[in-house]
């Protein structure tokens, strides 16, 4: 994997984490929803992180499952220890970071190709992740903020239903069966709206419309 097919193998592998962890919320308990949150920072560390060095440790097959559970490990301590909010905090500032270290590759670095196209698609899921935990931590800190969702959880369990929340906003789907009562609430559900429209109609389509004129036409 390297700086010419890395979006190919994040896009797919954030496809299936983001269904992993709809199955463990339905299947199974907690330890494998934090099992399925950890495989997506370490994922996320590889592909965007460590893509242009054949030495990062990460890239290592035995160190990967090391590093999931150690980070699974790390954030039942920080629970336990009443730190869910700090490691919260810590999660979005690494999908902030890996959103805009995605967005300089795909944006500013040499010509778009179909790898760089798939890599606008993964900003676009970063983007909802980070929406996610956005309003998970609302809903800790003020426990009001949305209609339909359990006053006194952790975030492990609330983060998977703000993932499906955030999508269904940022597509302007609107089921209903989540809505935002507080007034910061209905902001940022509408600023998401907004961002991912004009994200798609516009830097989508512009990555789409300059590989399109790159293309050999035939006469």
């Amino acid at each position: 994997m390297d700086q010419q097919d890395n979006f190919i193998y994040l896009t797919f592998a954030l496809i299936l984490l983001l269904l992993g962890t709809a199955l463990a919320q339905q299947f199974f308990g907690d330890s494998v929803q934090r099992l399925m949150q950890s495989t997506t920072v370490i994922t996320l560390l590889v592909a965007v992180w460590g893509v242009k060095s054949e030495h990062f440790i990460l890239r290592k097959t035995f160190i990967f499952p090391l590093a999931i559970l150690t980070i699974s490990m790390a954030s039942n301590w920080l629970d336990s220890a009443g730190f869910d909010q700090f490691y919260l905090l810590l999660l979005l500032s690494f999908f902030i970071f890996t959103a805009f270290k995605t967005a300089k590759q795909v944006l500013f670095t040499g010509d778009i190709d179909g790898n760089k196209i798939l890599g606008a698609i993964c900003l676009y899921l970063l983007l909802g992740l980070i929406w996610a935990v956005t309003y998970t931590l609302l809903q800790l800190e003020f426990p009001n903020s949305f209609q339909v969702m359990q006053k006194h959880s952790h975030w492990f369990t609330l983060f998977p239903d703000f993932v499906y929340f955030s999508f269904v906003t940022i597509t302007t789907l609107g089921f209903g069966d989540i809505a935002p009562t507080l007034p910061v609430a209905r902001f940022l559900v509408y600023l998401e709206a907004i961002i991912g429209q004009f994200y798609l109609a516009i830097l989508v389509a512009s990555l789409v419309g300059s590989r399109m004129s790159t293309l050999p036409h035939k006469s």
